[in-house]
């Protein structure tokens, strides 16, 4: 390579660098308006909705060690200003929830603060670091309702080993602005609410219908392997499947959810795996 050619590759790459967001982000505002009115999602008082589709909750602070804790802290911070637009917000059918169309960018002008950001493999600061929670935890209540999820993003890494986890590897959702949504659609002819406030200790989420439910679910992992794709270099992949019950308990259906893969960055096999099935990153 030449000194020109190498000079205009480097021009390229700061282009990238520098439109590249920019790019993103016309991009996402493209998809958004094509949605249009659909992603207008009015708020709804919780008393129209007596019926728990499906609850969870996830710990703001976890034991990491090596990580500077303030980055957790900061992270409840960046929770609390992210779930104040999407809370209490009503999916009428035909409609579409995007996560990011209501929480926009998470900057430090806005409050945000630096929280743990997963780039690459590593765990880093950065503005606004640590949102991933929440789309985890609204991703894996989804996935136990008739909703269905249209846009979502598996972690690319797999940075934590099993232990102590509580649900199926890859059950998450990353985000990342505007690049990586969480979006989802009500197929259904029925209103769900989304709920979500933090507690001292945990962040808590919950569907809530209209209606009483006609159907439940348990999501759970098959396919599981760990795989060398290069030298000393691990992939692990699963698939998450869902089983569908009635309200009697039997079952009636079992339903293809999701394909994850991920880079492992850690040995494998460090110990024999629970037999309670992984749970989310600590994001």
């Amino acid at each position: 390579m030449s000194i020109i050619e190498g000079t205009k590759q480097t021009a390229t790459d700061r282009l990238r660098v520098i439109a590249g967001p920019a790019y993103r982000r016309v991009k996402r505002e493209i998809q958004w308006r094509r949605c249009g009115a659909d992603l207008a999602l009015e708020r709804g008082p919780v008393s129209g909705f007596p019926w728990v589709v499906m609850a969870h909750e996830t710990p703001l602070i976890r034991p990491l060690s090596g990580l500077e804790h303030r980055l957790q802290v900061n992270k409840v911070t960046n929770l609390r200003l992210a779930i104040e637009p999407l809370d209490g917000r009503v999916l009428q059918p035909g409609q579409r929830l995007s996560v990011w169309w209501f929480v926009r960018a998470p900057t430090a002008r806005r409050g945000f603060l630096e929280g743990l950001v997963l780039s690459q493999g590593r765990l880093t600061a950065g503005v606004g670091g640590g949102l991933c929670q929440l789309t985890n935890l609204i991703h894996w209540m989804t996935i136990h309702t008739p909703l269905t999820v249209v846009e979502r993003w598996r972690h690319t890494y797999d940075v934590f080993p099993d232990a102590g986890r509580t649900q199926p590897f890859a059950s998450g959702a990353t985000c990342s602005w505007p690049s990586l949504d969480l979006q989802i659609e009500n197929r259904t002819d029925t209103a769900y609410r989304l709920g979500l406030r933090l507690t001292d200790t945990h962040l808590v989420g919950e569907w809530r219908a209209a209606v009483e439910p006609t159907r439940s679910y348990e999501v759970y992992e098959a396919a599981h392997e760990i795989a060398t794709e290069l030298p000393g270099r691990f992939v692990r992949r699963n698939l998450l499947r869902r089983k569908v019950f009635d309200m009697v308990g039997e079952q009636i259906d079992d339903e293809f959810v999701a394909e994850n893969h991920a880079l492992m960055m850690y040995p494998p096999f460090l110990s024999d795996r629970p037999t309670t099935p992984p749970g989310p990153s600590p994001e």
